[in-house]
């Protein structure tokens, strides 16, 4: 038995957390492309949807120049009320994000936003001061440069955060491609958010559909 005890991701006892991805806010995003960026705020917004996970959604100051949340957000989650803080910069400081958090009633919790070192890093070392085992999904969280990304991710791993990418979410959360949601519910996501893998399966599909050996390929082991 080793010492080491991998504790997995269980879509029965996660929630997720956007947080902050203001469209004001956007801006400072500046260690991803801002393309790429984009990309990784969706797919992260989507998980609780896929997954049927509970979600909780703050913004900061979202009257001022921090903006709020982009509106496909609030339409993938209707029935969720945005928690908005005026003024805690830590969102574990707010009476009503703790109270969100708390009435989940999961203890593993999947964290993401704007900005790196401080909205996200304080909420995950703060959650993780409350118990909660805390997955932090890097691709979604930006900050102005690459530099303060990586200090501040490994901030949060000495604290014992999960720092992961957004696939290695998914696929923790998932477990088996024959599981639902899996295959037949992921590769339309995968496609639209990592279109290097939703590529595999296109390629598979004409392969199957309308594949043709080459003169060379038969004699392949």
């Amino acid at each position: 038995m080793g010492a080491y005890k991998y504790e997995r991701l269980d879509k029965n006892n996660a929630a997720i957390i956007i947080l902050d991805m203001q469209e004001g806010l956007y801006s400072l995003a500046r260690d991803y492309d801002s393309v790429q960026y984009r990309n990784s705020m969706y797919a992260h917004a989507e998980i609780g949807k896929i997954f049927d996970l509970p979600v909780v959604m703050s913004t900061s100051a979202q009257s001022g120049p921090n903006g709020p949340l982009p509106n496909e957000f609030l339409e993938m989650y209707p029935k969720v009320s945005v928690v908005k803080r005026q003024g805690e910069v830590n969102a574990w400081d707010n009476a009503e994000f703790q109270e969100a958090v708390k009435a989940t009633g999961k203890s593993q919790i999947i964290v993401a936003g704007i900005v790196t070192d401080v909205c996200t890093a304080f909420l995950a070392l703060s959650l993780r001061d409350a118990g909660y085992s805390v997955w932090a999904n890097h691709e979604a969280s930006g900050t102005t440069t690459v530099d303060i990304r990586e200090n501040a991710n490994d901030r949060m791993r000495d604290a014992g955060v999960q720092v992961v990418s957004y696939f290695a979410v998914v696929c923790e959360l998932m477990r088996d491609w024959r599981n639902t949601p899996g295959a037949a519910e992921l590769f339309p996501v995968l496609d639209r958010y990592l279109p290097a893998y939703g590529m595999v399966a296109r390629s598979h599909r004409a392969a199957i559909e309308d594949g043709v050996v080459q003169p060379g390929e038969d004699v392949l082991p």
